[in-house]
Order: C-alpha cells, then structure tokens, then sequence
C-alpha cells in the first residue's frame, strides 16, 4: 500500500519501520530544540508531515514500547486515531509517567503509527441482545489468569 505524505516543516520525516516484520513505522519529533517534560506533563509533540490514508483505513498511533518502558513517555491518549479524511498535521501528545524529567530531541522517534482497516457498522437499536455466556460481565469478569 502506498500513501501519499507530505512534509509540513523542518525536521518532517517519512515514517520508517524499523525492521521488515514491524508492524508500526516509527514516527519522528519534529522540533527545533530539545523539549524537556516534567514529571506528570503532557506536550503535544508535531511530527512535521500529514497525510493521505485511504478510505477504509485509518491510522492509529501507539507508543514506542522502549520508549514507554525505560523512559516512561507513552502518549497521553493511549491511542490516537488518524481518520481517513484528516489532512492535518500528525502529532502526539506525549506524556511522562515517571518520577524525573525526560527530554526529548529534535529527530528522535517518540511514536509509531500502524495502519489498519476499518469498517463503519451500522448501529440497529434492539429491545434485547442475544444471551451469551459472559452476559454483562465486566471488568475482570473472565477471571485473571
């Protein structure tokens, strides 16, 4: 699949995988200077560059798992979600969840975005839903192992 980009600013970099099997392609912090986040601040870091992601798909930025894990920075959504029809510029909100501050540097790779298929359901209003096993289970509800 080819998707069209195009590069907004200085520092906007194509999104690049970092081996054959990844299935998320690292995106890049497009700033000038190091940025510095405190312990429990959120900053929305630009990645320089838009796109066109086609109908039927969409994008979905996640954290880079070492970068969550030995430097507590994730993004604050969890998951962004890139639509199909957004043309802005991409960004994420990257958080700190650790104790000290953490700086990030022009160039560095603070996200990955994967690229999936989506379908739109169509929402049908019922008076009742089909039995299952679980039923209205919730949290923990399978048990926790």
């Amino acid at each position: 699949m080819r998707i069209a980009f195009q590069k907004l600013r200085e520092g906007g970099r194509v999104p690049t995988y970092g081996s054959d099997s990844a299935a998320g392609a690292d995106l890049y912090a497009a700033i000038d200077e190091s940025i510095t986040l405190a312990p429990g601040e959120t900053r929305l870091i630009p990645h320089g560059i838009a796109m066109a992601i086609p109908e039927g798909y969409a994008g979905f930025i996640y954290a880079r798992s070492g970068l969550a894990t030995r430097r507590n920075l994730a993004p604050a959504n969890k998951v962004g979600v890139v639509d199909a029809d957004y043309r802005g510029e991409l960004m994420t909100p990257l958080h700190n969840h650790g104790s000290t501050p953490a700086v990030i540097e022009p160039g560095e790779r603070v996200a990955q975005l994967v690229v999936a298929p989506v379908m739109h359901a169509e929402f049908t209003e019922a008076d009742s839903l089909d039995e299952t096993e679980r039923g209205a289970g919730g949290f923990g509800s399978t048990g926790t192992r």
